[in-house]
């Protein structure tokens, strides 16, 4: 009887394990899926840049996990030296909107190869836009992913156009919510524009 209880007994610590090891796989698999399940947004950058005046405009296009039009802003910048400043400071704009919006996992995407590949990269930068690209690492650590990923320039025509629009007008917008709704049904009014 003594044997048959000490059996008994190492079937249940056996079966408990079994459900302690089910138990432990569920819990990895809940947080592997909280992780997938973070919200994202996807934020598109480009600039425009008047030489002669040495301005620049930021369009920045942000998009939900959906795909979902989220939020359109516009930036100014004075004193702008070159184009490639113009778009690492246009990819830093994009960074402070992505900490605006309280995502953890932020996409940013541009047609800039250069300003993409020194963001990309973990190493200090000594070129020109060595201060703005070390500005943007340091940003790095109010995400819990983010990511840089170059776009073909005619994927990134809205922030393009964005840009242009801005810099022509020469004003700062920030359009969210019902804001940028009303802003969109009044393009959507409008219709294309004939050139004519």
């Amino acid at each position: 009887m003594g044997r048959a209880l000490a059996q008994s007994i190492q079937r249940q610590m056996e079966e408990n394990d079994g459900v302690r090891e089910m138990n432990i796989q569920k819990a990895m698999i809940r947080n592997c899926k909280a992780q997938e399940e973070l919200p994202k947004a996807a934020i598109q950058f480009d600039a425009a840049f008047d030489r002669r005046n040495f301005k620049s405009a930021t369009g920045l296009v942000g998009w939900d996990q959906k795909g979902d039009l989220l939020v359109l802003k516009t930036v100014i910048h004075n004193k702008v030296s070159s184009t490639f400043a113009v778009e690492a400071y246009a990819c830093l704009e994009s960074i402070k909107l992505g900490i605006s919006l309280r995502m953890p996992s932020i996409k940013i995407m541009g047609d800039s190869k250069a300003v993409i590949k020194k963001c990309q990269k973990n190493s200090i930068d000594k070129s020109m836009l060595g201060a703005i690209i070390s500005d943007i690492h340091n940003k790095k650590s109010s995400f819990q992913k983010l990511n840089f990923q170059y776009i073909h320039r005619s994927e990134n025509s809205n922030a393009n156009k964005l840009a242009k629009s801005a810099l022509d007008r020469e004003e700062n917008v920030y359009l969210m919510g019902v804001d940028l709704d009303r802003h969109v049904l009044a393009w959507k009014r409008r219709g294309p524009r004939n050139p004519d």
